[in-house]
């Protein structure tokens, strides 16, 4: 074509209508090319018409869908074809074990991730990555680490993980790292069950979970901000303040906590409104994938049991109580909690932060939401729970009360007196006859299904929930028998100024454990795409606006998580049971890189298969 120009220059000046018909036989790689022709050409192959057809010959879009409002249809195209990630840049080996999480900081500078060999490693995200720390947790008898969060300042990184014990124990720990000081180790804090992982509230504040079993399938979720510095100069000084304390009926509770900012024109989103109608094993084998949901429910006795038995050995007190010795759980002989201790604690309420002095300045100055994942047919989690919290004041001093001599004699008599009359029981599997002594949830999303991962917007809008459904008029004889699981995985999407679930829900990538070893697939949002783990071997990449899958990144085993780069989308992260990390770059990204794309191994674009037309009619 270039000498047929060169030897008629005719060709340069042909009819728009012409050179149209002819550039439309072109598939884009072709289309490119014959622009480098001349300058009317150059003109012709970026015509909007043209690349509007190219857009949706190539990707699976439904062709109702517009293109982002200002944004040209060649643009569009270069965007999912050049600029999403999908070269394999890096492979990372250094972990010895399946690696389970990955998280990037605010800054874009550095990502953590998670292991089954105890480790946490911090990496400088800049090619090629590399290790900047490491902290090996088995030094403090965990298992492993599940999951990591860096603080708003990108100086702490919160760190959950899982401690040796029982085969059926469910005891976690939280581990917060200062990135500034060397990576030192801050503190660390109890929490239970290990897959409520614990997260940010505020730059210095997290929160962090623990379980308390009332009554059989009966138990209650307990919520707790602590400081991420607990070295304080005064035992008078709190660290740790109950925020929130939830009734779990049918072997539920709550897990996998987040913390969102409320938008401007949610005010009135976070109503009451009704719920929605429409172990490892003794013999040792291997555990797929992220620490199982629920494993301690697949033998309910021995864990219920177990439980009581952790609390009565190491149950935390709470820090802000007058009277210390009045906060510790009693227990009859039917290893149920006492009335007046159940009493005791659930009298501290979230209102206590309110009670501080109102001239002090709150931990944070806008209304933020809990989210967290919860059941109530069964102990499966396939609700979505709200709470919404108003800023408050963290206590700066704690009233010492009376001393602790006399404490104690207050403690005998109460003792004395219930010998003579006994408070009543409460019947804890009567809600109504106990739900003053829990805080209520503000608003519940039923997802039909196991619900295995949530993914937060940038912006904090949405709300992408990993699901896997259960069938079609599903029933559920007994809440530790849940209904069969799909092996397709749902991507719900809710607007959290609304509370509703908007979008087409996005499907492509599969798992195949069942009910009773059904574990965590991470997935990540950026302001473009959604990217999802799955158990096929592969990740996943969505485009947010148009809902397409457009690659696919092959791993040996499942993958367990995916991280973008905040800073940089075209940057992406994925782990895998393969004990690999990967490092996808777009090729842009790679080219600015000095870098021969063609040099590396990819991932699997996803387009539309079609064969290529004798003849095109092409209509300006």
């Amino acid at each position: 074509m270039e000498c047929a120009v060169e030897n008629d220059p005719l060709w340069a000046y042909l009819p728009e209508p012409v050179l149209y018909q002819i550039l439309s036989y072109f598939d884009y790689k072709e289309l490119l090319i014959v622009g480098s022709v001349c300058k009317n050409w150059y003109n012709g192959s970026r015509d909007e018409f043209l690349w509007k057809r190219l857009f949706y010959l190539n990707f699976k879009v439904d062709p109702s869908l517009p293109n982002i409002q200002g944004n040209l249809w060649y643009n569009e195209f270069k965007r999912l074809c050049y600029n999403i990630p999908l070269v394999e840049t890096e492979t990372l080996t250094n972990h010895i074990n399946e690696v389970l999480h990955v998280s990037f900081s605010h800054n874009g500078k550095y990502f953590a991730t998670c292991s089954k060999d105890g480790t946490v490693l911090l990496w400088n995200s800049n090619y090629p990555a590399t290790i900047e720390h490491c902290h090996d947790m088995k030094d403090f008898s965990w298992k492993y680490t599940q999951l990591s969060q860096f603080n708003e300042s990108d100086t702490l990184l919160l760190v959950s993980g899982v401690h040796f014990g029982t085969p059926h124990s469910t005891s976690g720990e939280i581990a917060v790292f200062s990135i500034q000081d060397d990576f030192k180790l801050q503190c660390r804090i109890v929490s239970k069950p290990y897959d409520i992982f614990g997260t940010w509230y505020s730059d210095q504040l997290l929160l962090s979970g623990d379980l308390h079993w009332l009554a059989h399938l009966i138990s209650t979720s307990v919520l707790k901000l602590n400081k991420a510095s607990q070295e304080v100069e005064s035992e008078n000084i709190p660290i740790i303040k109950n925020m929130y304390k939830f009734y779990n009926r049918n072997a539920s509770s709550v897990r996998n906590i987040m913390i969102v900012n409320c938008l401007p024109n949610s005010e009135n989103a976070g109503q009451l409104m009704d719920i929605d109608c429409a172990a490892e094993k003794k013999d040792n084998r291997l555990e797929r994938g992220n620490p199982l949901s629920h494993r301690d429910i697949e033998h309910f006795p021995q864990a219920f049991n177990q439980d009581y038995r952790d609390a009565e050995n190491s149950l935390n007190r709470f820090t802000d109580d007058s009277d210390s010795g009045d906060s510790d759980f009693e227990y009859d002989k039917n290893n149920e909690m006492s009335a007046d201790s159940v009493n005791e604690e659930m009298s501290e309420s979230s209102q206590d932060f309110l009670s501080c002095d109102a001239s002090e300045e709150p931990v944070v100055q806008n209304d933020k939401y809990l989210i967290f994942t919860t059941g109530f047919k069964t102990y499966t989690p396939h609700q979505i729970g709200f709470k919404r919290i108003k800023p408050f004041v963290f206590p700066k001093l704690i009233d010492p009360g009376l001393p602790l001599k006399e404490r104690l004699q207050l403690r005998e008599k109460r003792k004395e007196m219930q010998k003579i009359a006994p408070p009543p029981e409460p019947d804890w599997l009567d809600y109504d006859a106990v739900s003053d002594k829990f805080d209520k949830i503000d608003h519940l999303i039923d997802l039909h299904g196991h619900i295995i991962g949530m993914g937060l917007s940038p912006d904090h809008r949405y709300l992408y929930v990993n699901s896997r459904p259960w069938p079609e008029g599903y029933t559920i004889a007994h809440p530790l028998d849940p209904p069969p699981i799909a092996q397709e995985i749902d991507i719900h999407v809710i607007d959290l100024v609304t509370l509703k679930r908007v979008g087409t829900m996005l499907r492509a990538h599969k798992a195949y454990t069942p009910n009773n070893e059904c574990f965590f697939i991470f997935l990540d949002v950026c302001n473009e795409y959604v990217a999802s783990g799955a158990e096929d071997k592969h990740g996943y990449l969505w485009d947010r606006h148009y809902g397409v899958c457009l690659a696919k990144f092959p791993h040996d085993d499942v993958v367990n998580s995916v991280a973008f780069n905040p800073k940089d989308p075209e940057m992406l992260v994925t782990t895998s049971d393969d004990y690999k990390i990967k490092v996808w770059r777009s090729r842009e990204k790679v080219h600015r890189l000095g870098l021969d794309a063609a040099q590396f191994p990819s991932g699997i674009e996803i387009r539309k298969t079609r064969k290529r037309s004798n003849a095109r009619v092409y209509h300006h």
